[in-house]
């Protein structure tokens, strides 16, 4: 399913306006809890890191390097998370197809680019960084704070004190006492401070969000790696629709047309017959009729697995309901796609077949005494939700049909889940995205 973020915040300059000081706290809430987990990011990979590197030649370290390495993920995750929270949507990450955990597997998963350039970011990137925004946050708020105030809390200090307006002249500048002219020159800078806190603050954080964008986020390898992965459903797609076109052709030849063959000639014979031998002519049009309804038989038989003129006519809700109406099993049909709405059709197709072979394996394997459609169509995509009491077991493991269904829904970019624990019941999610 596709994940919507909320999007950034605009940014807004001016320090009286309160879309300023929503930026402001947005920015702090992103540079100030970051800081804190790059400590405890740097602390623990710098631990894993060096006892794994240390512990590398007795075999002892392998693990503990892939545990590192697994550590730097998490932080990464969090890292993403925050981000994504700041800046709306980010770009995507790849990460490799983990292997066992054998001596191979694991040298194996050392080799991941991107859980290295997550070490990277945790262990010597992250710490320095962040600690620098955290300490230029913090005392900018504090000297504007402080300058702004200055006029209220310098009368506690010692009566000695020396300030830094009376050090570079300023009172004799302006002619004032030097507690004025530090009054003023503490109100000119925490003026200048404050306005200038909504594009520090921003710029901090901006910083760090470009540092994480670069090296926890690969769009180009994880778009690469969607392209093979969609490629190769695809064509798994067309290779097992090529297959069912040869068998549905072999099926055909050898089941439907030969019946026909045979009704075409019971029936040339019995016109032959008809004037002469009424009841043999009647006997042979008997048999023609039980050969063409068998060949009809056949041919619905054979027509499973093909759209019907249902679906292309009058849309994928009407269609679904014909389904559920022809299971043995009661089925009821909800959600919120109006009869004779239409959406794309390839998406029609596959959420068809999905609910078709749904419902077979319901009426065939669940021992079921009843079942539900759930059809819902909204701006993230197309959620199908088939379920019933039955004995569950399902899995998409067992058999060619809901294996089939995987390879087809990636077809068209879309993604299967199967919930059926032993004793039922049985759940299965079919989410197809309706912009691709």
């Amino acid at each position: 399913m596709t994940n919507h973020t909320e999007p950034a915040l605009r940014k807004s300059w001016p320090i009286w306006l309160p879309a300023t000081w929503r930026q402001i706290g947005a920015d702090l809430a992103y540079i100030l809890p970051g800081f804190f987990v790059s400590l405890a990011s740097f602390t623990a990979l710098t631990t894993l890191f060096t006892l794994g590197i240390g512990t590398l030649i007795i075999w002892v370290g392998l693990p503990v390097l892939v545990a590192c390495l697994a550590t730097a993920r998490w932080f990464a995750n969090v890292n993403r998370g925050a981000l994504r929270r700041w800046a709306g949507d980010i770009p995507p990450v790849h990460y490799r197809v983990p292997h066992k955990y054998t001596v191979g597997g694991m040298f194996k998963n050392l080799a991941d680019p991107q859980l290295w350039k997550d070490f990277i970011h945790g262990f010597l990137v992250t710490f320095p960084l962040r600690t620098a925004t955290f300490c230029i946050a913090i005392s900018v708020w504090a000297a504007a704070l402080g300058g702004l105030t200055q006029w209220f809390w310098m009368r506690f200090l010692p009566q000695d004190n020396t300030t830094l307006a009376e050090l570079i002249g300023l009172d004799t500048y302006l002619r004032v006492s030097p507690e004025t002219a530090e009054s003023w020159f503490g109100l000119a800078y925490g003026v200048l401070l404050l306005l200038l806190l909504p594009f520090i603050t921003h710029l901090l954080a901006a910083a760090d969000a470009a540092t994480t964008r670069a090296l926890l986020t690969n769009e180009t390898a994880a778009l690469r790696a969607r392209g093979e992965e969609l490629a190769a459903s695809r064509a798994q797609v067309v290779s097992e629709e090529a297959s069912t076109l040869r068998k549905i052709e072999r099926d055909l030849h050898d089941g439907p047309q030969q019946r026909l063959i045979r009704m075409q000639m019971d029936v040339e014979a019995a016109q032959r017959r008809l004037a002469t031998d009424p009841e043999a002519a009647r006997e042979l049009m008997d048999g023609a009729l039980e050969q063409s309804r068998e060949a009809l038989a056949e041919l619905r038989q054979l027509s499973r697995g093909i759209a019907p003129p249902l679906l292309a006519d009058r849309g994928l809700r009407t269609a679904v309901e014909s389904l559920a109406a022809k299971s043995p099993v009661p089925v009821a049909v909800t959600g919120n796609l109006d009869q004779g709405a239409r959406i794309a059709e390839g998406a029609e197709n596959a959420a068809y077949f999905v609910v078709s072979e749904a419902l077979a394996n319901i009426a065939k394997h669940s021992g079921a005494t009843r079942a539900a459609v759930t059809v819902d169509a909204g701006h993230a995509g197309l959620l199908l939700e088939v379920t019933d009491d039955g004995v569950g077991g399902a899995h998409v493991g067992k058999g060619h049909g809901l294996a089939g269904l995987v390879d087809r829904l990636a077809g068209v970019d879309g993604s299967l889940e199967v919930t059926s624990p032993d004793g039922g019941p049985t759940t299965l999610r079919a989410s197809i995205p309706l912009g691709t």
